[in-house]
């Protein structure tokens, strides 16, 4: 498994990481295997939220954790706070009590980086400055990010807080490349020019934030994979084309698409299939061509101008 480095350096990691969220949906003997079988094959970086079964999920990975010497500190643990059931909450008050129950249910005493899960619109910049210096100093998180955030959002944090924003965690996936189409068609008057996020790329690589693909094999949020899918005929037959002329999966190819992008993502994958996790880490060795990375996003279904 290839590393990369988080932010500004301050952390290297695995460049697939494994999202847990998902994880309360297996028995623990399972969930102990797939824990297992990530870190067999080189990942060392573990994305959890809060809100994943209103905390079910890191109980149910922290107590795994726990159950081996030494397991901990070969792991970095991220977790997220900010989501309610009806509302979004970055209160210094709400982020300094998500982490204690956080640290709590994960069962240790430190997460190596917080992000603030989703914008809220009632945000008070000082109060988040506030609550990340006190975990910093307490040294109940290490390093600090967001999710789901845009450039101006995160420079309104940065005009406030001391601590780097190193992290920004946005969905990315073949078939969803807002982030990508809009840089690829500038100066145009069709859809994709769009610019929906502030050329969120270009700001984190100028910044050395690190981007995190949430959902790499989905069409969307709310649509299911896309490998497979009707409506991703094109794309299946690339993927397996590729492929075969390297001696892998298609699932690998999908990460090593991500992973050919020079703004050095991180992937993040959910699976929890132990052996399907498996066949998607062996995307970290395989390096595409221009022509491959750009004959899989054409056959997404993406034109270039």
């Amino acid at each position: 498994m290839k590393e990369l480095k988080i932010g500004n350096g301050m952390i290297t990691a695995s460049e697939i990481a494994l999202g847990v969220m998902r994880i309360a949906d297996c028995e623990k003997k399972e969930a102990s295997r797939l824990i297992s079988a990530a870190i067999d094959e080189g990942i060392d970086f573990f994305d959890n939220a809060a809100v994943y079964e209103d905390g079910k999920c890191e109980e149910i990975f922290g107590q795994i954790v726990s159950e081996t010497a030494g397991l901990r500190e070969k792991m970095i643990i991220q977790t997220k706070c900010g989501i309610l059931p009806s509302s979004f909450d970055s209160s210094k008050e709400h982020i300094l009590s998500s982490v204690e129950n956080s640290l709590k249910r994960l069962k240790t005493d430190y997460i190596d980086i917080l992000l603030l899960h989703r914008p809220d619109a009632l945000v008070e910049p000082g109060e988040v400055a506030d609550a990340f210096d006190l975990l910093h100093s307490s040294g109940k998180v290490r390093y600090f990010g967001v999710s789901n955030h845009n450039s101006m959002q995160i420079e309104l944090l940065s005009r406030y807080c001391n601590q780097r924003i190193m992290v920004n965690q946005l969905q990315l996936s073949i078939a969803h490349t807002a982030m990508i189409d809009a840089g690829l068609n500038v100066n145009m008057k069709n859809p994709p020019a769009v610019d929906r996020d502030g050329s969120i790329m270009d700001y984190c690589r100028l910044n050395d934030i690190t981007i995190q693909a949430w959902s790499p094999f989905r069409i969307s949020y709310d649509k299911e994979v896309f490998m497979g899918h009707s409506d991703y005929r094109r794309l299946d037959k690339k993927l397996d084309e590729i492929a075969k002329s390297k001696g892998t999966s298609a699932s690998a190819i999908v990460i090593a698409w991500i992973l050919r992008h020079p703004a050095g993502i991180q992937a993040i994958v959910g699976t929890m299939n132990a052996n399907r996790l498996k066949e998607i880490c062996k995307g970290s060795a395989v390096k595409l061509t221009r022509e491959e990375w750009y004959g899989i996003y054409m056959a997404a279904g993406n034109e270039l101008p």
